[in-house]
């Protein structure tokens, strides 16, 4: 019998998660405080609609909820999902507040349900390469991590939204934006012992919030030092988003416009091979996002429910992320 998964939040991303929900599982339910999103969504794939939290939580016929609203409600919306006994997705960031995270994680373990958090750039295949190489010891000890994220986001992108650019809805650049590659940097090399930081908002002013731009440097705890420069001000459109890593044994650089491609490597022994073929960016319009790998966090999802699989991201790792992130902002803003 297919999972039956509901969503909440019926947004852009949620557009993303109903689709290969109905591939791979059965969409149950969809919910949304704006009647039209929500109406629109739920006529596409011939499901119900709800208009707020506690009907689509009494709904009741559901495995899973896919909780895919404003980051400031994920906490909100994840734990009410969990304490009326569904197992839920939760998409980056896991909250943007590390004390909102331990709740989350307690929520689970309390009401003995999985909580799945959404990190798709885990499978992209040159940042799995890479990762491999890692846990094989290719590198041998690495010295540093250099992460670039140079992307482009409007004045249309923020106006046409009820929450992006809010500091208590969306919360800052490095949650919205580039969670996602805060997550790698410590998938590959581990947490991080200290940051300093200097961020600013060159462009948006007026429009959001918190800063377009920052420059980091960080200590890890096993001693690799990193960098993260990032920015939302590429002209016109996004330029690039690559991590380097340079050890004793090999340098590789993964880059493109959100890590898809694999541009440079050198190693002691035997390099990265062929890799397998990638999904294409999350489209969204005027401006793209992270690589499509929902369909991949939905395979493990169900690997998990129904095989007793491993799986890929957990709520320890997603408030690993947050904290990070919470570092960094607090080194910026003292």
């Amino acid at each position: 019998m297919s999972l039956r998964i509901g969503i909440i939040g019926c947004g852009r991303i949620a557009e993303r998660h109903a689709l290969h929900i109905s591939h791979l599982a059965a969409l149950a339910a969809v919910c949304d405080i704006n009647e039209s999103r929500a109406k629109i969504l739920a006529g596409k794939y011939k499901v119900p609609y709800r208009l707020n939290l506690d009907e689509m939580l009494a709904f009741g016929d559901m495995d899973v909820v896919a909780v895919c609203s404003p980051n400031g409600l994920h906490a909100e919306h994840s734990i009410a999902s969990l304490r009326s006994g569904f197992h839920v997705l939760c998409e980056k960031p896991m909250a943007i507040d590390s004390s909102d995270c331990e709740e989350m994680i307690k929520a689970s373990e309390r009401c003995n349900k999985r909580l799945f958090i959404v990190k798709q750039n885990r499978f992209n295949p040159a940042v799995e390469a890479v990762k491999e190489k890692i846990d094989e010891g290719a590198f041998g000890k690495i010295y540093s991590i250099q992460l670039n994220c140079f992307w482009n986001r409007n004045f249309n992108y923020y106006n046409n939204s009820d929450w992006k650019g809010s500091k208590k809805l969306d919360g800052g650049t490095l949650f919205t934006q580039f969670s996602h590659f805060i997550d790698l940097l410590y998938w590959m090399i581990g947490d991080v012992e200290a940051a300093t930081a200097m961020v600013k908002n060159y462009a948006h002013d007026g429009i959001i919030e918190f800063e377009d731009t920052g420059v980091v440097n960080l200590k890890f705890k096993n001693g690799v030092l990193g960098t993260i420069n990032y920015t939302v001000n590429s002209y016109r459109k996004n330029m690039e988003g690559s991590i380097t890593i340079f050890g004793e044994r090999g340098t590789v650089k993964v880059g493109g416009q959100y890590l898809n491609k694999l541009e440079y490597q050198s190693f002691e022994g035997e390099g990265i091979s062929e890799l397998k073929d990638g999904n294409p960016a999350n489209e969204y319009g005027e401006y793209q996002g992270s690589m499509s790998n929902h369909d991949k966090v939905y395979e493990n999802l169900i690997d998990v429910l129904e095989n007793g699989g491993r799986i890929a991201a957990n709520g320890s790792e997603g408030l690993k992320t947050v904290e990070i992130i919470e570092k960094i902002y607090k080194a910026a803003n003292g």
